[in-house]
């Protein structure tokens, strides 16, 4: 674990924030940054805090967690998102919004270590002796029944489409199940950036760069057909990016 992982409880029951607080207090590598009791509010904390993963209750006044979590997900820096409820019927709702996870009150310590261990996976990197050697690994991909070991290097571009991540190479194109948030995290050694909320590119395949309109831009890809959406709010970041 390379640092301490922030957090942001969420929810109108107080003694269930107290309560969510105390067990993850037994995590020293875990840090409450801040507490919510409602979506509104819970999503301009996170805009002030940036905490790494905000646990999110369903049921709230003024605004629900779920349209907490769209507006989470719109974010530049999006949290991971831990839905944690009394309602378990909201579970394949969640999902939508790439939650990590969905813990049911009361909560259950084994179903909360194994909480915590999808958590600590999307924050453990091994370390880089060598800045400059690329690192080594393969995407695992399953695909109709078959399991695909994907280089990295050959992805293009990946989106997410409904309920799919959408991996494009300049032979083929593969289905994932995996949330784009999650594949994103994986692939954080290699040059891969977030263009859009829904779009994830390979630096390295960046042809051309073209305004739009309202600050958009589109982007073209070596070897692929067609252009792809810049937000406006990435726009900066990507020309710092790819510019000497």
């Amino acid at each position: 674990m390379n640092s301490g992982i922030s957090v942001l409880l969420v929810d109108d029951e107080h003694y269930s924030r107290l309560e969510l607080k105390h067990l993850l207090s037994e995590r020293s590598h875990f840090s409450i940054i801040g507490e919510a009791d409602n979506g509104e509010s819970a999503v301009m904390k996170t805009i002030q805090l940036q905490p790494d993963v905000v646990f999110l209750d369903v049921e709230m006044p003024k605004m629900g967690g779920m349209e907490a979590a769209k507006a989470l997900r719109e974010l530049r820096k999006p949290p991971l998102i831990v839905f944690a409820t009394a309602y378990p019927q909201f579970a394949a709702e969640a999902f939508r919004y790439e939650a990590i996870d969905y813990l049911l009150k009361p909560y259950d310590e084994i179903q909360l270590d194994q909480t915590i261990k999808r958590i600590e996976k999307q924050f453990s990197a091994p370390a880089q002796s060598n800045e400059s050697v690329k690192p080594v690994g393969k995407l695992a991909v399953e695909s109709e029944g078959e399991i695909f070991y994907l280089d990295p290097n050959e992805i293009v571009y990946i989106h997410r489409e409904d309920k799919l991540t959408k991996i494009v190479t300049l032979k083929n194109e593969f289905d994932s199940k995996m949330p784009l948030k999650e594949m994103e995290n994986r692939l954080s050694p290699f040059s891969f950036f977030r263009i859009h909320k829904s779009i994830l590119v390979n630096l390295d395949y960046v042809a051309k760069l073209t305004p739009w309109f309202s600050g958009t831009y589109h982007l073209e890809m070596k070897g692929i057909e067609g252009n792809l959406s810049v937000s406006r709010n990435y726009v900066k970041e990507l020309r710092a990016k790819l510019e000497i």
